[in-house]
């Protein structure tokens, strides 16, 4: 599996397991707060205690990995997405990557003012003045699927 952050890219050799109940350990590493929030406290507890593996369909029809590739070509896409990440404003993936989690934790109220004080920092940086200027004048790419 590549990471890409935050885009995970898998190929089909890739699985998912969460070996530690089986050694008397307990999940480190954040992954007890990250893990969960994907596949749900259930799933976790199932895999740790019983040693259960994802192979990477399962992983990926759970959100373990966002793009599943053929074989070999993991890493090949996992370096096109991050260099379509690379052009964006380096405001904007801060933001994304930095703040968006903790909008996603805030109550909605604090969640509203946070996305309100990053969205205007986002849009007051040049890349975002210019690109802009670029969508309303009618040059700016159309979005595609």
């Amino acid at each position: 599996m590549y990471v890409c952050t935050p885009a995970l890219v898998a190929e089909p050799s890739a699985f998912y397991a969460l070996p530690e109940g089986q050694h008397g350990l307990f999940v480190g590493g954040g992954g007890s707060v990250r893990v969960p929030k994907l596949i749900g406290a259930h799933r976790m507890a199932d895999m740790m205690l019983t040693g259960r593996v994802l192979d990477a369909q399962e992983g990926h029809a759970l959100g373990l990995s966002h793009y599943l590739t053929g074989p070999g070509e993991g890493l090949a896409r996992a370096l096109e997405l991050a260099q379509k990440i690379a052009a964006n404003s380096p405001v904007t993936n801060f933001a994304v990557l930095q703040a968006l989690p903790r909008i996603v934790e805030a109550n909605p109220t604090e969640g509203y003012l946070l996305e309100s004080l990053v969205a205007a920092l986002a849009g007051s940086s040049p890349q975002a003045q210019e690109r802009m200027q670029t969508f309303l004048s009618g040059r700016g790419g159309k979005v595609q699927r």
